[in-house]
């Protein structure tokens, strides 16, 4: 189970690369040129893989936002793909927690430095949790905490499966990995774990006293006009497609992630560890606006992009608060990749040109990108669309 689990996320982690080419102005005839030639390579790439349909978002350094889709929504009906139609947006999500957290650490409310048990240290559970008394907040948001992954431990999946309507609280989660012992003392290694953000968005209902989605979506999700973005709260998520996960599902054991218009497992457990449902356009907008500092105060963007190592992501490849900062041939990228059983995700902004591209995916089965990652394919598109014509 445990190397399943990480098979999937290498897949949704995987770094692309592409040529780099010289910007030209837009115009209105340039960007129809634009949308066909990313329409070929989209098609040329769905036809390569096995994943019955994506969606593409594109933001244009003036703003110009579009959307294109391809593929199957629903493979054994062949209900063709919209750009409107909503997936899960994985572990992207956590991009949302940060936004709202580095708000309220502007407010004054938390501080980046503080040691976690300043927000959480009288709870029942908290000195059973590794490394408790030492974790920061920066740590958690960076994965340096030394925090593991409850979400890859059999215990918890079996019990997911087993209880596939429940709904999950934080603490819950955390009962999975109490009394552990930390693979690296906080601040000394670094390990991607959605537990970082469990913990992240405890804090964040502590400090605000309301729910976390409340607050992201006042925040964030509302503020920003992101409308087809919305929380994954429930077994039943309006205008999310079918997701196709594979014969080796561990989550549910079944190939189809949505059966009678509910999910086979309460996708709701993922929480501040992704918990969003979105389209690939909402993204693309998302993280023009989020990594060019319209998403929080500007002055902190420079603490996001402060990254540490990250090895697991790719050679180069580094970690801020909520971002995966990356080099590729077409130049620095700032994003997030996603993963949820059934769907993949892939989000970059490429601040020199000052574009942003996401897709989305309704697959998770392995090898079905046909050789070339999500995060290949937008960084091809970045190449593409800076070399655009002018006319």
């Amino acid at each position: 189970m445990r190397s399943t689990l990480k098979l999937f996320l290498i897949i949704a982690l995987t770094v692309g690369a592409a040529a780099s080419f010289g910007q030209r102005p837009v115009t209105a005839t340039g960007t129809n040129v634009l949308k066909k030639e990313i329409r070929l390579r989209l098609d040329e790439w769905h036809k390569a893989g096995k994943f019955p349909g994506a969606t593409v978002g594109v933001v244009l350094a003036n703003g110009e936002s579009f959307g294109l889709a391809v593929g199957y929504s629903d493979r054994d009906a062949k209900t063709p793909m919209k750009p409107t139609d909503r997936m899960l947006a994985g572990s992207t999500g956590k991009t949302f927690a940060v936004s709202t957290a580095l708000q309220l650490v502007k407010e004054g409310k938390i501080g980046l430095d503080d040691k976690i048990e300043k927000y959480l240290g009288t709870e029942t559970w908290f000195a059973r949790l590794p490394n408790a008394r030492e974790i920061t907040v920066r740590q958690l948001m960076n994965h340096t905490s030394g925090l593991v992954r409850y979400e890859f431990k059999d215990t918890f999946t079996n019990d997911l499966t087993a209880n596939p309507e429940k709904s999950w609280k934080p603490a819950e989660l955390l009962s999975y990995l109490l009394d552990e012992k930390a693979p690296f003392e906080a601040g000394k290694g670094w390990d991607y774990s959605d537990t970082n953000y469990i913990v992240l968005g405890m804090i964040i209902e502590k400090v605000t006293g309301n729910r976390f989605y409340d607050e992201a979506n006042k925040r964030v999700v509302k503020k920003l006009k992101l409308a087809n973005t919305i929380p994954q709260d429930g077994l039943v998520l309006k205008g999310v497609v079918q997701g196709y996960a594979g014969d080796k599902n561990p989550f549910g054991g079944k190939d189809e992630m949505i059966a009678n218009g509910k999910f086979i497992i309460n996708p709701q457990f993922e929480w501040t560890g992704g918990g969003w449902a979105s389209t690939g356009e909402d993204l693309a907008r998302w993280a023009k606006m989020m990594y060019e500092g319209k998403a929080f105060d500007a002055s902190l963007l420079p603490q996001m992009l402060d990254g540490v190592a990250a090895p697991m992501l790719g050679r180069d490849a580094k970690y801020g608060l909520g971002v995966i900062i990356r080099q590729t041939s077409a130049g620095t990228a700032y994003g997030h990749s996603g993963f949820f059983p059934g769907y993949m995700t892939e989000m970059m902004y490429f601040p020199d040109k000052k574009i942003a591209v996401a897709v989305q995916a309704n697959s998770s089965a392995p090898q079905i990108f046909g050789g070339r990652s999500p995060a290949r394919f937008l960084a091809e598109l970045a190449a593409l669309i800076e070399a655009r014509p002018a006319n």
